[in-house]
């Protein structure tokens, strides 16, 4: 694609602006980007999902977290590869498998600041939805009626476990 702005050079820049719930889509070449004032010096090597993810992790260490336990996180290492979390948080990628079982502890935050939690949750299919659903209705029910004991609220409880009651009942058959 040629840039719209000069016709000569490809569109190598290419971006969303939304301002006022407007969105404009632009995609410009180096040279008209710097001409609008909308070229962006970090860019100039590219920019990867890697290092979106590395920035990402830089900002996963907790606050109250100690000399001692910023050394333990220095020197955790995946057993299988030898990556250590310091090497990951800078290349944003594994080495292996194992690394994210090494790692989980660190993970689970990230993974839920960037999706919402850290347990994927897919659609589900068609031909199995029945089920899947049943469960997935029995695990929601289940920590709900965890939250209503903590509130001491014993009669919701007593209803959330009737429900869970019946629907373990319609998987079970």
């Amino acid at each position: 694609m040629l840039c719209p702005e000069c016709g000569k050079r490809p569109a190598t820049l290419h971006y969303t602006k939304i301002v006022n719930g407007t969105k404009t889509e632009f995609h410009l070449c180096e040279v008209c980007a710097q001409e609008k004032g909308e070229y962006m010096p970090s860019f100039d090597h590219g920019f990867s999902f890697h290092q979106l993810l590395s920035g990402l992790l830089n900002f996963d260490t907790p606050s109250n977290e100690t000399a001692h336990g910023s050394y333990q996180q220095q020197s955790l290492r995946c057993p299988t590869c030898g990556l250590t979390y310091n090497q990951f948080s800078k290349i944003g990628r594994f080495g292996c498998g194992d690394c994210y079982h090494t790692f989980r502890d660190r993970l689970q935050p990230l993974l839920r600041r960037i999706h919402g939690q850290s347990v994927h949750r897919g659609k589900i299919p068609e031909r199995t939805k029945g089920e899947l659903k049943l469960k997935r209705e029995l695990e929601h029910l289940k920590e709900e009626l965890a939250r209503k004991i903590k509130e001491e609220a014993f009669e919701e409880a007593a209803r959330l476990r009737d429900q869970i009651r019946s629907l373990s009942e319609r998987l079970e058959k």
